[in-house]
């Protein structure tokens, strides 16, 4: 199988979805008018905000004329954003809804192949690696070193994963090369998607597995407050947010899926549909690539379902996108920049 091309964007015509349940390719309505909404409120803040300075620096005239028309004219975009949610809510949804009946496609073996993505995890990889092939589920436990510095591929080694390291840095490539090098293994028709710093654990494989009959891509979500622990290195702010950039990836394919939660990497894909998936994205899309990859996924027809998993405090320190809330909203608005606007943007040079 080929998994090399990535050139397809998210501008191409959507075909049928992967079991054969065409959809429609209306325009993502829902998404455009939540933005223009959120721009009128931004506006119409700003406009009530300025009566301080007015007050306090004596500005009344120079500021007020200004102050009145952000206030009237935030109307405008608010009026449309609102007209645009109605039609693709009340009108277009139907047409964009999967027709038929539930997915219940049974297993045929619950069995899985985990593929855990690392760098410089030397502390966390070998118990991440024992717990998983511990789980009774789990056949074989790979690991992708993204070049690191450190011991973490001889800790792997000494675990008993399957090493490989991918030499191009980059979150992307990291997590494109664990599961290419998964469907190559071709021991399951389920692998498990995760990292080895111990914020997942095994023990949610049995959770994943349940929900897989119904979908090709089973995403774990950190978003269920009783399983998480109270420290770890999910801010409050960074939660909201992760919580606010997976509804305008809901509002882009609604009636597609339900999403909480676009940052988790734990999550299950069915190699056959993964077969398909992979040449559709970008490994050079680097700390968004979680956000892509579900994008592209609902974008080509591809079932997506949200299962809640336990989120537990990292072991060693955080190199991705949870390094501080600074980086993370920064992570975060280049993830509403490809949902938006498409993702050629963010994918680096080189392919």
């Amino acid at each position: 199988m080929s998994v090399s091309d990535a050139s397809q964007r998210v501008d191409e015509p959507r075909p049928a979805g992967p079991t054969g349940r065409a959809f429609s390719a209306h325009p993502p309505l829902l998404l455009y008018g939540a933005l223009l909404i959120l721009f009128a409120l931004a506006l119409y803040l700003i406009g009530v905000l300025m009566v301080v300075p007015r007050r306090l620096f004596g500005l009344e005239h120079l500021l007020r004329p200004f102050n009145e028309a952000l206030v009237w004219y935030s109307g405008m975009p608010m009026v449309l954003g609102i007209g645009l949610c109605l039609v693709d809510l009340f009108i277009l949804l139907s047409g964009k809804r999967f027709s038929g009946a539930l997915r219940n496609d049974p297993l045929a073996e619950r069995s899985v192949v985990v593929a855990l993505t690392t760098y410089n995890d030397e502390d966390s990889i070998g118990e991440a690696v024992a717990d998983f092939r511990a789980h009774p589920l789990v056949r074989a436990v790979i690991v992708v070193s993204n070049n690191s510095t450190d011991r973490t591929f001889e800790r792997a080694q000494a675990a008993g994963a399957i090493t490989f390291n991918e030499p191009a840095p980059g979150y992307g490539r990291c997590v494109y090369r664990c599961l290419s090098e998964a469907l190559v293994l071709d021991r399951s028709e389920l692998i498990v998607l995760c990292e080895g710093d111990m914020t997942f654990r095994a023990a949610d494989i049995d959770k994943l597995v349940a929900y897989a009959p119904h979908a090709d891509i089973v995403n774990g979500t950190r978003t269920v407050e009783r399983l998480r622990e109270y420290e770890t290195q999910l801010s409050t702010f960074m939660f909201y947010g992760n919580l606010f950039v997976g509804k305008l990836l809901e509002f882009k394919h609604i009636g597609r899926a339900t999403l909480t939660d676009v940052g988790t990497t734990y999550k299950l894909c069915r190699a056959s549909a993964l077969e398909r998936l992979l040449p559709l994205v970008d490994p050079s899309v680097n700390l968004e690539f979680n956000a892509h990859f579900l994008d592209r996924a609902l974008a080509h027809g591809f079932d997506v379902v949200e299962c809640p998993v336990t989120f537990h405090l990292r072991v060693g320190l955080s190199k991705g996108g949870n390094v501080n809330n600074g980086r993370a909203l920064a992570v975060g608005m280049r993830m509403i920049r490809g949902i938006v606007f498409g993702w050629q943007a963010l994918a680096r040079p080189g392919g």
